[in-house]
């Protein structure tokens, strides 16, 4: 599934084909998505500017407010969808939903399985709108630090793993980026997120922002579906500590990496290490 570091590397490969860019229309091939695609896009849309592309968590949200009727168009990926930018004449394919219409190039959205979701929000509080408004804090945010977390974990009983990956209270941390981070602040993925201790939420903070950052840098981590705008692919799961690496040594202590469930997903952790 894309998460934060994908969907922010989508948005930065978009930012400079599209912003300020008018759209001409919009081509919906289906209707429904994981929610009704909204009627009529295509008019609604037409000789609007894309002023910025901005990210909410796992959300895309195109900035179409600087006209009459404006507002903004909100696109989450899902589990497989991705955006490519392709010349007008390039012929659909199948799972290709949308087109969204510019001048010389066209928008593209692929999503075999139909989880992802295409809104609109007229008007300017975008963050209002239902898919957002409960969001919780961006780990690169000024406002995401150890002191954050020690305090927003206070209560919270269960461990630590599943809680990382909770949209409520911070957003965009996938499976992949909570195993490294755990492992990198080497604390381990069953501990109780109320026993940790301020200090080492010091350091579990730094490691989700140093995460997400080199994955990031990496393009991302290109699982399943996922791909750039351009069609390429990213590289962070190439680089990871422990994550898909069960019965092979710790980079760090030479320990045995084992595989858990947690949360219906899997965990992949070093128990000599990480406590």
């Amino acid at each position: 599934m894309p998460e934060l570091p994908e969907v922010e590397v989508s948005r930065q490969g978009l930012l400079p084909h599209l912003s300020g860019e008018c759209i001409v229309g919009a081509v919906v091939r289906t209707p429904k998505l994981r929610q009704e695609i909204p009627a009529g896009l295509g008019s609604r849309l037409a000789g609007l500017r894309v002023d910025a592309i901005l990210r909410r968590g796992k959300y895309l949200l195109f900035d179409c407010q600087s006209r009459a009727g404006g507002g903004w168009l909100i696109l989450h990926l899902g589990m497989s969808g991705s955006l490519r930018l392709v010349p007008p004449d390039t012929p659909a394919k199948p799972h290709d939903h949308v087109d969204l219409l510019f001048t010389g190039t066209v928008l593209r959205l692929r999503d075999p399985r139909r989880f992802g979701a295409l809104l609109w929000h007229e008007g300017a509080a975008v963050e209002t709108h239902p898919a957002l408004f409960a969001l919780g804090i961006e780990p690169l945010s000024d406002g995401f630090d150890g002191d954050w977390l020690y305090a927003a974990t206070r209560r919270r009983h269960g461990p630590i793993k599943p809680l990382l990956m909770d949209s409520h209270l911070v957003v965009g941390i996938g499976n992949i980026y909570a195993v490294e981070s755990l492992h990198q602040a080497g604390i381990s993925p069953r501990r109780a997120a109320d026993r940790i201790s301020r200090e080492r939420y010091r350091g579990l903070a730094e490691a989700i922002r140093s995460t997400l950052r080199t994955s990031i840098a990496a393009g991302g981590s290109t699982v399943r579906d996922y791909v750039h705008s351009d069609g390429g692919a990213g590289c962070f799961q190439l680089g990871c500590a422990v994550y898909g690496r069960a019965g092979e040594a710790c980079p760090r202590c030479a320990g045995t990496v084992r595989v858990i469930r947690q949360a219906g997903r899997s965990t992949f952790y070093c128990p000599r290490c990480q406590n």
